[in-house]
């Protein structure tokens, strides 16, 4: 274990930088589950994020594992053998990602904090810090990213101030439909395939009543036109495919006769082995 000791004046103040983070969502839930199977005494878990930076300077967060640690007020005591042991046993798999920050549970950050990014400062270049609040204090839980800027007296450095960062949850809408679950206080039951697909549809019409109520402001010049929206929203209706109602219609019902007859077969051999396996049991008895 070693002991990090530092006094840091910290500050969290919002985004001044250009910096950006997307993270996917096997990071959050290992770290939900990363918290779930916390010692009792501790109150919060934290860990070392992977990924790499891509060619724009986006951080992308993509895997991650929880670090050993002991802390109290004044000082913070990480597991480093563990760390370079988990970090040599992920390269093995994902050769690819290297260390790319640090995540802690617990709503923004704290003292502790600081004294733990200034080591992961030392393992990766200008290391990002992301926090889950798996407290649920807004009723939801809260994901953040933060960067430290060295806050500087001549040569005399005063303190290092967080800074929040834009972070994006880069997820399929698959992922998104668990994941709005998972992310509120209350959950009476999983969907099912039926519900998950009709939460799907209900976020595509919101989204696409929002694009109609965009484009009907600039038309109407009550908003200044952007083009970065606009060249999105282009590409993305290049990108459909130009079917006829017939051929679509078409489309859909063989997609929905395939997941039938999947059903079906699935059914029967279910029923198969049942059989099978009472006939044998039969057999064994007699």
């Amino acid at each position: 274990m070693a002991v990090i000791e530092h006094t840091v004046l910290q500050f969290s103040t919002s985004s001044s930088t250009s910096l950006s983070a997307k993270v996917h969502p096997l990071v959050i839930f290992n770290i939900c589950d990363c918290y779930v199977r916390r010692p009792d005494q501790a109150e919060r878990v934290i860990g070392t994020l992977l990924g790499s930076v891509l060619p724009d300077g986006t951080v992308d967060i993509r895997n991650s594992y929880a670090v050993p640690h002991n802390e109290s007020a004044d000082q913070v005591a990480l597991d480093i053998d563990y760390h370079h042991n988990m970090l040599i046993s992920q390269q093995k798999v994902n050769p690819k990602e290297v260390i790319v920050g640090w995540y802690s549970t617990g709503f923004g950050v704290t003292g502790g904090s600081v004294l733990i990014h200034e080591f992961y400062s030392r393992e990766a270049a200008n290391p990002v810090h992301l926090t889950v609040d798996t407290g649920f204090r807004n009723g939801e839980g809260t994901i953040k990213a933060y960067v430290s800027v060295n806050l500087s007296l001549g040569d005399r450095q005063l303190a290092a101030q967080f800074q929040e960062i834009p972070l994006d949850l880069r997820m399929v809408e698959a992922e998104r439909v668990g994941y709005d679950i998972l992310k509120t206080t209350m959950v009476d039951k999983l969907p099912t395939d039926l519900e998950g697909m009709e939460a799907s549809m209900e976020r595509l019409l919101a989204l696409i009543d929002d694009v109609y109520k965009y484009v009907d402001n600039v038309v109407e010049s009550r908003v200044e036109p952007d083009n970065n929206i606009g060249r999105f929203l282009l590409d993305a209706v290049a990108s459909l495919p130009k079917l006829s109602p017939t051929a679509f219609d078409k489309l859909v019902n063989d997609g929905l006769q395939d997941n039938l007859l999947l059903l079906y077969l699935s059914s029967i051999t279910r029923t198969q082995l049942t059989l099978a396996e009472k006939l044998n049991t039969a057999a064994q008895v007699l």
